[in-house]
């Protein structure tokens, strides 16, 4: 490559105690470069990046930035030389102006409106192509508006050097196009951009080269154009694996109204209204998919079903009863079973302090007969969970907090469908997870299907909600903005419906 190396990773190793997350990584990137990250859930790549960032401090090894070996102490000394990151979670304040947003922490400039910063703005929003309304406030904005917002922020702090962490996760395909068309005009502009994601299809459409990790050390660096999706597998897993999601087809006549939602109305723990009159049926034998940008009602319609907020307005039927005004207790001493795996895991799914076993036993003790508990099929069931989803954990004793965010899920996904519910509510199933343990769970969706259960599928990545599911409903501002058929829709009208742009030649499966 005739172009200038921007960045030199040389032997850089990094341990947190006995952890060790980077051991002798290596990694060069050129300007006019967009250069992927790619590796399984705790394989490094986030510390990595965090060193380059200035957040952590390599224990072994040399940074050099344009040639020159450099010392990266905080985030300040990073950004002075150049590199920015840009976080999956945005660093916004909601009540300022996108123009504040961009001048907030700069010495003698908080909300100095001069003509000179005015200029600059709109100077480097011109070059890359950022069409962003500086007046605009932050909570006003689309999830696209606040990313373009974020970039524009580290340009302005002079950022030549870009760090993107999972860019494209909560983006509709329309915003992830126009993202694509900014990291083009950066790349162009000889800035290097550095994505670290999990989505493959990506990697291949936008960046120049591809750097893989495993287990903690760098595996190889390779050109995109010489590779294919399955080879960049086999770099990361260290095998092969199958990605077809298969999908399987029930006979129509059996399927049934398990779960039937009627003009649901939900305040969030604000009081705003996150759901506004929600009204599907999920069937037997159904993987029913839930599309949205994220905060558009996914949680608040969730923890409704589940009985852990009870809705404003609306009734919800389960087999035909009313489970409005139940609490999860009264569900399940009813004879109910209904799985629920939510978006906080530990928060609200799992007791972090406890251990796989106990966590199990906080499912099971309400069913079992007598006053005592009954410790050892908790404990067997425990072993199979352990052992099918193949969960990285020192014992069944462990407690799970101390275990990484993939085998958190998977435990807490292994113990909801051990108890056989009828109807089964996950939400980001396979956040967290590498590409192997994501199709074990595709698969294990799957058979629940085969069984006769009811799937609902909240998820953010369109191409396996159009895989998995046999049909999607499409949330905005908390509102049903389309039930559709996956084979009979795009992609791209998907996500009109995720912005709440309805067509009249839209396919409904309701």
């Amino acid at each position: 490559m005739d172009k200038n190396k921007t960045i030199e990773m040389i032997g850089i190793s990094k341990s947190f105690g006995s952890v060790q997350a980077n051991r002798d990584v290596f990694l060069d990137v050129y300007e006019g470069e967009v250069h992927a990250i790619l590796g399984e859930n705790g394989a490094g790549k986030s510390t990595l990046m965090n060193m380059l960032s200035g957040i952590y401090k390599p224990d072994d090894g040399t940074i050099r930035l344009y040639g020159e070996p450099v010392k990266l102490s905080s985030p300040k000394d990073a950004i002075q030389r150049g590199i920015g990151m840009i976080y999956q979670h945005f660093n916004l304040v909601d009540v300022l102006t996108a123009t504040e947003n961009i001048l907030i922490g700069q010495p003698s400039r908080f909300f100095l409106r001069t003509k000179t910063q005015a200029g600059r703005i709109r100077e480097l929003s011109d070059r890359y192509g950022l069409d962003i309304d500086p007046d605009k406030r932050v909570s006003d904005m689309s999830v696209g508006e606040k990313q373009t917002l974020e970039i524009l922020k580290v340009l302005y702090r002079g950022a030549r050097i870009l760090i993107m962490d999972e860019p494209t996760a909560v983006l509709t395909p329309q915003e992830i196009r126009k993202l694509f068309r900014i990291i083009r005009n950066m790349k162009q502009q000889g800035c290097s951009v550095i994505i670290i994601t999990h989505k493959l299809n990506e990697v291949m459409e936008i960046s120049d080269r591809v750097t893989v990790l495993r287990k903690g050390a760098s595996v190889g660096t390779v050109h995109t154009a010489d590779v294919d999706i399955p080879n960049l597998i086999e770099m990361m897993v260290g095998k092969k694996i199958d990605l077809a999601i298969v999908k399987p087809e029930v006979d129509r006549g059996l399927q049934q109204s398990l779960l039937r939602l009627d003009e649901v109305t939900v305040r969030d723990a604000e009081g705003k209204r996150a759901v506004s009159d929600v009204s599907f049926d999920l069937w037997k034998y159904e993987i029913l998919g839930v599309a949205g940008v994220a905060n558009s009602g996914q949680k608040e319609l969730c923890e409704a079903i589940a009985g852990l907020i009870r809705p404003e307005r609306g009734r919800i039927f389960f087999e035909g009863e009313n489970l409005v005004g139940k609490t999860p207790r009264d569900i399940i001493q009813r004879g109910i079973r209904m799985g629920f795996i939510p978006e906080d895991r530990l928060g609200m799914g799992l007791v972090g302090s406890m251990d796989i076993v106990s966590n199990i036993i906080l499912k099971d003790y309400q069913n079992q007969p007598g006053i005592f508990i009954q410790k050892e099929a908790c404990t067997e069931k425990a072993i199979k969970i352990v052992e099918a989803l193949d969960i990285q954990t020192p014992s069944i004793y462990t407690p799970v907090q101390q275990l990484s965010g993939g085998n958190i899920q998977k435990v807490l996904l292994g113990r909801e469908i051990d108890s056989a519910p009828k109807v089964l509510i996950t939400a980001y199933a396979v956040r967290g997870l590498d590409i192997g343990a994501s199709f074990k769970i595709y698969d294990m969706l799957n058979e629940q299907k085969k069984k006769g259960v009811g799937v609902l599928f909240v998820g953010e990545d369109l191409d396996v909600l159009m895989d998995l599911c046999d049909r999607i409903l499409v949330l905005c501002h908390g509102e049903v903005t389309g039930i559709v058929d996956p084979a009979n829709v795009t992609k791209e009208e998907i996500g009109l419906l995720m912005t709440g742009r309805k067509k009249e030649s839209e396919v409904s499966a309701q």
